[in-house]
């Protein structure tokens, strides 16, 4: 009875962590949106920097938890999330970010493809692709003895403040061009005489990334306890409950963005989140503490490798994602998740 009603209030706190996922989301891309608007920002600027870290806090938090749990545990109370100390754990914190980068490029695009085909902007084929491809090489090849020395968490730290730097850069040159077609020109003059509500944008996003990190919470620990109570193995927990549970935010902020017709936010966030989870996630969780694997396999890092291949044909070819190509990249989501339970690794 009593195994009932726990699990009963685990699927209530999983419910709760949905609804908090969906308003995060909304809050956010509204904020970014209308951010973007108001200050002639380009609308994939935001998206590849604010909202794309915004929506890999979860990934921070879950590496930092699993590889430094001493030194998370703390902060991480003063934010109301419940981290006690544990037993490090490498693998989960290389297998979550692996993973999310698989999900990200993947299931996100893929389910965002097939709500509403999306617009591919120039500049991320021109540069954010092949900055995602040489980030992703150099990962892989920092891997190649299945260890990330604090050094290299370093260099990848660095990375990410020169991409961080050139984008702020690009920002300045972008004005009301024909990025921002999807708004209306009712809604773009609003926005310029609204300067006064800057704030209140700014409060919008911050509010709704406090949302997705907690919500991303809620589901992350309390389907990990689900899947427990029927007998799931714990590597397959962190191979993928843990790696799709973190990428729900930016599921979450990518579905809404379809709905909305803002297709440079979905890719922008999509892209711009592997950056950050190889660059900033990794970098810092390496810098704090160096992380050796154990069980993460060339094949995980081949499949993350693939697909940021693959992007590039695809995003090039007709400059969109058909529902038929979201289909497909859905596919091989939910195939790889698949052969991980086949694993049994």
């Amino acid at each position: 009875m009593f195994l009932g009603v726990d699990l009963t209030i685990h699927f209530l706190w999983l419910t709760g962590g949905l609804v908090l996922l969906y308003f995060g989301a909304e809050w956010l891309v509204k904020g970014a949106s209308e951010i973007a608007l108001r200050l002639g920002i380009s609308p994939l600027v935001v998206g590849l920097t604010v909202v794309a870290f915004g929506t890999s806090m979860p990934e921070l938090l879950v590496c930092l938890k699993a590889n430094s749990p001493e030194v998370i545990a703390a902060p991480a109370g003063w934010f109301g999330f419940s981290m006690e100390p544990s037993a490090a754990s490498p693998d989960m914190a290389l297998g979550n970010i692996v993973g999310s980068n698989i999900f990200n490029l993947a299931l996100i695009l893929g389910v965002a493809a097939l709500i509403r085909p999306v617009a591919i902007h120039a500049q991320l084929i021109h540069r954010e692709l092949p900055i995602l491809l040489v980030s992703s090489l150099v990962f892989v090849w920092m891997m190649r003895d299945m260890s990330l020395a604090r050094w290299e968490g370093g260099v990848l730290a660095v990375g990410i403040l020169g991409y961080i730097i050139a984008n702020v850069r690009l920002s300045k040159q972008a004005r009301y061009t024909r990025e921002f077609e999807e708004f209306s020109e009712e809604e773009i003059e609003q926005a310029k005489k609204g300067g006064g509500r800057v704030l209140v944008d700014i409060g919008l996003i911050l509010v709704g990334m406090v949302a997705l990190v907690t919500g991303a919470d809620w589901l992350v620990d309390h389907g990990e306890k689900v899947a427990q109570w029927f007998g799931v193995p714990d590597v397959i927990i962190s191979l993928t409950l843990f790696a799709l549970g973190t990428s729900l935010p930016e599921l979450a902020t990518s579905i809404v963005a379809s709905l909305k017709r803002q297709g440079d936010i979905i890719t922008g966030n999509a892209i711009g989140s592997c950056i950050f989870n190889l660059l900033a996630v990794m970098g810092v969780t390496a810098g704090v503490k160096p992380l050796d694997a154990g069980k993460i396999t060339w094949l995980d890092l081949g499949v993350m490798l693939g697909l940021t291949i693959l992007m590039i044909p695809l995003m090039w070819s007709r400059m969109s994602l058909s529902r038929k190509e979201g289909g497909m990249l859905a596919a091989i989501a939910f195939g790889y998740a698949t052969l991980v339970v086949v694993l049994q690794r």
